[in-house]
């Protein structure tokens, strides 16, 4: 057991990150054995956009809980990958309202069959009964054992 480890409650946040990391390391793995190119950390805004349809962007950054400019970063990103467009509110010029582009629809299609089979392997890894602190040692032991990209390709073909 490392220092981090045996710090207990102190170390939450980096406890969490780590966990974080190795979701999104993993995440980005799903995609590309699904031939999808897709960066984790477009999710929050794409998969907003998929059920709100036409946002602006502060009730984009509302939406995934990020800040205005880490929100103008990723959309940015996001327009240049061509899987966003943005216009002009024509209530409020000075708005600009974000939706998903025919590009950014077809890749949803294509990503709903991985976002089924990401919710329930991420179900087995939180299926936790215990105290946060108990619940990440559980869920960082299950996914040493078999880890989310593991599992996403054993239950591949179940789905």
């Amino acid at each position: 057991m490392n220092i981090i480890d045996e710090s207990g409650i102190l170390a939450i946040s980096t406890r969490l990150q780590r966990l974080s990391e190795q979701l999104r390391k993993d995440g980005a793995l799903i995609y590309k054995a699904y031939d999808i190119d897709f960066e984790p950390k477009w999710f929050p805004v794409i998969f907003t956009l998929y059920h709100k349809k036409t946002l602006g962007v502060v009730e984009i950054a509302n939406e995934i809980g990020y800040t205005h400019p880490s929100t103008i970063s990723l959309l940015k990103e996001l327009e240049k990958q061509k899987l966003i467009v943005s216009k002009k509110d024509k209530q409020d010029e000075r708005r600009r309202l974000i939706e998903l582009a025919p590009k950014g629809n077809d890749l949803i299609e294509k990503m709903k069959p991985v976002w089924e089979l990401m919710s329930k392997v991420l179900g087995e890894i939180a299926d936790n009964t215990n105290h946060l602190l108990t619940a990440i040692n559980e869920a960082e032991e299950k996914i040493a054992e078999q880890s989310f990209y593991q599992r996403a390709m054993y239950n591949k073909n179940k789905l």
